[in-house]
């Protein structure tokens, strides 16, 4: 179906004083998105039809649409009233308003439609194919020829084309149609044929097919026809769905047998100055169903993109090819697998590795196909691509089978970062996030924010797209072991779109090492999921550098207790029916590899733990690498060779305690290990090689001895990791052991009093004030009582932290510094005024060096010894500070509830 790429496709892209008017009023010019992608994925709004939109072509400003529908209405939102539109409309390509052009396309029995549009390449004549009998009252027979500029039919074009024509091209003489007929006027011609462009006169051209024609096109010297559809031969000639023909007599120039299976077809061609783009649609097992690219003048593949999926339309523009498609399973090109369908895809024109633009639309009305067609429309030399179908939403809002995109005025943000922070040793903390997605921006900018600031403390730039979405981190070398912080992260596109900021995510640096985490780290995992996560859907990698996070699938329980290690580390619980979690990252396993977690578990249904399998949300066709549970509670590790290769326990591990399980693999075969022990070994070394992701769960176990009677998981999981190589025996007994040893326990005390005392106001109390103030000249002093418990049995105070946070008034930092002193008198909440103010000791436990303003959590450490000799008692603190700009804090009374001021107090072993 050749639509109008003339002019359009050679302007270049304004950026910035074109003054264009978009949708309905005017759209900033700021041209942004990730190259070579040339549109926003921004909708603009758009007059709709109320049926189904078949084709689009464009001369000078003017879009034309075709189909079968009978009004078009105003976008959403709009004013205006529906107005009638019979099987076509033409609209403002800037605007997406109706023109005045208005043209009815009808039949006297049976159902009119409007299939195929294309202009002439001087733009003066519009071609419309389909299935009709008139336009505007006019004879035609399935095809017709439109004055563009005064919107009229030419009488004196008059061919008699027997049935539907599905597809135009069009030269300067000559207009090529392909469809359902057998006949023109009168003469025999199967499918493919040609007339005049000035009368309709039949031509010489023959290319008879044996069955539909759905596309044609011609090459850009003029020279041959490239023809598309259903057909096994044409002219006799065995060559399906796919044929290149002479332009003047029809004669086969390049036939194609066994290129495109037999269940599939061509649906639309498009060409460029390089080669040529088929869009492919199968029907049944083993079709073919995406795009291939042909070099020109050669006619040879230059690379086939095998998504699964109909494409319907395909459109190169600007060395991008756009694809209208429902793909739901690109793994075969490398991409994602089957699951949800995407309907718009952007690739360069040189590969099938996809860009990142993926504006989307539903299945819609009629076949429940979506997008079918696609065409460039420029006007005040900004270019839009217009999308038809048979869609009743665009990304989600309400607009039917018509809309657009504009190459300026990108106005989406990223999708908010879900961000976490972990901090496994003194000084360090790990701040990860997983990846925004926005439709036209693959290449964001990351800033991470600490405690509330309003400068970015980390900045890092990362890929994304909808399929692709891995984990982000940065580490943060200046925490201070001991304190507390919270981390937020935005994301910002191509065009300065920033999205709002990550949740705060909030951490406590230890004093020492985490025993178990340090090691599984040191150990060299590539993939650590603590399940510490405190929100859906995002499963945060810790390990050192592997960035291969998780996603939930159906809701698993988040942060159960407790986990399977000591300390505050959680779990995650499976529901055994729909919960699982999948690898973001799609990838390779070699020939040495450890899988390792911890469960818990009642069930006597069993159920895949962990594996690899070759889908993420479905059930696996290809999964080996795993470890499952039998109903009767013992474990299975098995890897596939051609056959299942297994060791199983002879105990059963169902009985509601925590278990710990490594699965190796490398030069010395198989190795299973529980609690510590060596359950089984095997003299395997091979496993199956093929792409996919980790999963914990839930995935097939089809085939596989002892198979469950369930592959969900149900119980809890803790602390799965992946290494690339062989743990030792030593190893899995040493990460076995350290899940029991000590580890520190922390404590968070609010405020039990807190106060200040004002020199301006020497006899007032501010007990029940939401805020509290420090200043030295005129004096502010804060006071704050803390009920302090006994250290745990065996541990002892190993460090004290105070968190504090700034008010929102304008000014509440301080360019001073504030001191945190022991209080040596008498006071209370209620009755503490400037004029019997306790007094105050020396020296300090700790400080702020100067506070900056915005209302953000400030953590000073405190001298844990002078701490510790109060412990089991009431113990307060002062905040004083000598200089004249005043700082001022949340208390504990503040209505927003901060939970601050707050006294962390962290207990280790001696």
């Amino acid at each position: 179906m050749r639509r109008s790429r003339g002019p359009a496709a050679a302007l270049a892209l304004s950026l910035a004083g074109t003054g264009a008017i978009v949708g309905l009023g005017p759209v900033p010019q700021a041209a942004a998105v990730t190259p070579p992608v040339a549109f926003t994925a921004d909708p603009l709004p758009t007059w709709q039809p109320n049926g189904v939109v078949w084709a689009l072509a464009e001369a000078g400003g003017t879009v034309f649409a075709g189909g079968t529908f009978s009004a078009v209405r105003p976008p959403a939102g709009a004013g205006g009233s529906e107005r009638p539109a019979v099987n076509f409309a033409a609209f403002d390509a800037a605007t997406g308003a109706p023109t005045s052009c208005t043209l009815s396309f009808t039949i006297d029995s049976g159902t009119a439609t409007v299939r195929a549009l294309t202009v002439s390449p001087d733009k003066k004549t519009l071609y419309a194919g389909g299935y009709f009998g008139a336009v505007n009252g006019t004879p035609v027979s399935s095809i017709a020829a439109i004055d563009v500029a005064t919107c009229t039919v030419k009488p004196s074009f008059r061919p008699a084309f027997a049935a539907t024509v599905r597809a135009i091209a069009a030269t300067a003489d000559t207009v090529y149609a392909a469809g359902d007929f057998l006949t023109v006027a009168g003469r025999p011609r199967g499918r493919f044929a040609a007339v005049a462009a000035a009368d309709g006169a039949l031509r010489p051209f023959t290319a008879d097919a044996d069955e539909p024609g759905r596309a044609i096109e011609v090459t850009p010297d003029g020279k041959n026809v490239l023809l598309g559809g259903d057909f096994f031969t044409v002219n006799g000639t065995d060559t399906h769905a796919l044929a290149v023909a002479d332009a003047t007599s029809g004669a086969l120039t390049k036939a194609y047998p066994g290129f495109i299976e037999t269940n599939s077809v061509v649906k639309d061609i498009a060409a460029d100055a390089t080669g040529f783009y088929t869009a492919n649609e199968g029907t049944g097992g083993g079709v073919f169903d995406g795009r291939i690219a042909l070099d020109l003048p050669g006619f040879g593949q230059r690379w086939r993109d095998t998504c699964l999926g109909a494409t319907q339309a395909v459109l190169p523009y600007r060395n991008v090819l756009y694809s209208a498609s429902h793909a739901h399973d690109c793994s075969s090109v490398g991409e994602f697998p089957d699951g949800q369908r995407h309907h718009l895809l952007a690739q360069p024109t040189a590969g099938t590795g996809k860009l990142g633009w993926s504006p989307d639309t539903n299945d819609g009305i009629g076949e429940g196909i979506g997008p079918r067609v696609m065409a460039v429309g420029a006007k005040a030399d900004v270019p839009y691509l217009w999308v038809g179908g048979e869609f009743t939403t665009v990304n989600g809002a309400a607009q039917q089978s018509l809309t657009r995109f504009s190459s300026t005025g990108d106005t989406g943000a990223p999708t908010v970062p879900v961000a976490s922070a972990a901090a496994f040793t003194p000084g360090e903390v790990q701040v990860r996030w997983r990846t925004s997605l926005d439709l036209d921006d693959s290449a964001l900018t990351y800033r991470i924010y600490r405690n509330g600031a309003a400068t970015p403390v980390g900045t890092v730039t990362a890929d994304s797209l909808f399929f692709r979405r891995p984990q982000a981190s940065w580490t943060d070398t200046t925490a201070q072991p001991g304190q507390s912080y919270t981390y937020r992260v935005t994301a910002t596109d191509a065009a300065g779109n920033v999205s709002a900021p990550s949740a705060p995510a909030g951490v406590t640096v230890p004093v020492t090492a985490e025993a178990y985490p340090s090691q599984v780290r040191a150990d060299g995992a590539q993939l650590y999921w603590r399940y510490d996560d405190p929100v859906l859907p995002y499963a945060a990698d810790s390990s050192a550098a592997g960035n291969q996070a998780g996603v939930h699938q159906g809701g698993p329980a988040l942060r159960q207790s407790p986990g399977a290690v000591g300390g505050a580390s959680t779990a995650i619980g499976f529901n055994g029916t729909d919960a699982h979690i999948y690898g973001d990252r799609r990838q390779s396993v070699g020939s040495t590899y450890s899988i390792e977690t911890w469960f818990k578990t009642g069930t006597t249904r069993g159920g895949k733990l962990v594996g690899f399998g070759n889908q993420q949300i479905n059930g696996s066709s290809q999964y080996d690498k795993h470890i499952y549970m039998t109903n009767d509670g013992r474990l299975v590790y098995g890897v596939y060779t051609g056959a299942t290769r297994t060791i199983t326990t002879a105990a059963a591990y169902n009985d509601d305690r925590w278990h710990h399980v490594v699965a190796t693999q490398g030069p010395g075969g198989m190795t299973l290990y529980v609690d510590g022990a060596q359950k089984g070994t095997l003299n395997v070394t091979t496993h199956e090689n093929f792409a996919g992701y980790w999963r914990t769960g839930f995935d097939g176990l089809g085939g596989w001895p002892d198979r469950p009677a369930d592959e969900h998981w149900a119980g809890r999981l803790d602390e799965t990791a992946v290494y690339p190589g062989v743990l030792s025996a030593a190893q899995v007994q040493h990460h076995f052991a350290l899940a029991s040893a000590p580890a520190d326990s922390v404590v968070l005390l609010t405020a039990a009093e807190d106060t200040y005392a004002n020199a301006g106001a020497p006899s007032s109390t501010y007990g029940t004030s939401g805020s509290l103030a420090v200043r030295g000249t005129p004096l502010y002093t804060s006071y704050l009582r803390f009920q302090l418990p006994p250290a745990p049995a065996g541990q002892v105070l190993t460090s004290a932290a105070l968190s504090v946070k700034t008010s929102t008034m304008a000014g509440a930092g301080t360019t001073d510094t504030v001191s945190v002193v022991p209080v040596t008198g008498a006071w209370s909440e209620g009755g503490t005024t400037y004029a019997n103010r306790p007094g105050t000791g020396a020296p300090a436990l700790g400080a702020f060096p100067g506070v900056p303003d915005g209302s953000a959590v400030h953590t000073a450490g405190l001298d844990a010894a002078a701490v510790a000799a109060a412990l089991g008692g009431s113990y307060s603190l002062a905040l004083t500070s000598t200089g004249t700009d005043a700082l001022w804090l949340w208390s504990s009374e503040a209505a927003a509830d901060e939970g601050t001021p707050q006294l962390r107090l962290t207990f280790g072993p001696p």
